[in-house]
């Protein structure tokens, strides 16, 4: 990160990253549908359609999940006369990493929180809320800021995006099939089709498969999020040369208790901390952190002090 080629060399591994996580997604998907279709005895037509209705989620997630994450958030374009200094701001860091303008919009929510969306930094946005920039001074927002720029410029927000309509997918389809089982689904033909043990090891897998799918979806989900998260915060404070900035905005964000309202579970690991009501800033063990979107807040700042005292003397954006 801090020569210009490890920057190419990262963002070369985002783009990877971004193809194993919709092959990954596209798999789990097709094989829940397929898990249907030996559970309910629905032939392979199933798989076919499964096949289908992956490929047409990953290219509209490519697409327009950004416009849907901006939409669930209940964000508005910002008004450049009303909000000056975050477009100073926005501006004055995109000219320090060779960014272009991504849109900028403000939530309004008392709660300070901020993310970033799209498919690439030519198609990109920025959201905060209104009680960010009545938190955080310019330093602070600063800070906030080049985070989450940083994930513009290195293609985190193409993951991140693509999670949030694949995971909500896979939740829904599977959330579908346990609803047929216990209203009846099954009606008898998965039984009548196939008899014996080995049937009911089938019928057995698939249900598991089926309960299962949702899970894994959201590990690999926060996975990711919890090692961009982290690399965000250090490529932000390349950007700004002044980790204190962000260091201190961290602080406010453990201590604040509020949450933002209009948060979907599926767009919480696109936020600067987690906008949802749980125990994410103190959380310990292995199990319950697969669950969570975000670091430990406190990590982050442990983190950001050790890297404090040794920023290499290069301009921002190298």
């Amino acid at each position: 990160m801090s020569t210009r080629k490890d920057l190419v060399a990262q963002i070369a591994a985002n783009k990877r990253r971004t193809f194993y996580l919709m092959a990954g997604f596209a798999l789990v998907i097709t094989g829940t549908v397929a898990a249907f279709s030996l559970a309910f005895a629905y032939g392979p037509i199933f798989i076919v359609i499964a096949v289908l209705v992956a490929v047409a989620l990953v290219w509209t997630s490519y697409f327009y999940s950004d416009r849907l994450a901006i939409a669930a958030a209940h964000a508005q374009l910002a008004d450049r006369n009303q909000y000056p200094q975050l477009y100073d701001v926005v501006e004055e860091l995109c000219i320090g990493v060779g960014l272009p303008m991504p849109k900028v919009y403000v939530i309004d929510d008392s709660s300070p929180n901020a993310f970033a969306t799209g498919r690439n930094p030519t198609h990109s946005a920025v959201a905060v809320t209104a009680g960010l920039l009545q938190t955080m001074n310019r330093t602070e927002l600063e800070g906030v800021l080049a985070h989450e720029l940083s994930h513009i410029h290195n293609y985190d927000i193409l993951v991140a995006t693509i999670a949030v309509t694949l995971v909500g997918f896979v939740a829904l389809l599977c959330d579908f099939g346990l609803r047929m089982l216990i209203f009846g689904g099954l009606g008898g033909r998965g039984r009548n089709n196939q008899g014996g043990d080995a049937a009911i090891f089938i019928l057995a897998l698939s249900l598991v498969f089926i309960i299962l799918a949702p899970i894994a979806a959201k590990i690999m989900q926060f996975s990711i999020s919890r090692r961009r998260e982290a690399l965000a915060d250090v490529s932000g404070v390349y950007i700004t040369r002044n980790p204190q900035g962000l260091i201190s905005a961290l602080e406010k964000l453990r201590d604040n208790p509020t949450i933002v309202h209009h948060a979907p579970a599926a767009t919480a690991h696109m936020w600067i901390e987690s906008p949802l009501a749980t125990d994410h800033k103190d959380v310990h063990g292995w199990f319950n952190r697969l669950f969570e979107t975000h670091p430990p807040i406190q990590q982050r700042i442990d983190a950001l002090q050790e890297v404090a005292g040794t920023l290499p003397p290069a301009t921002p954006g190298t």
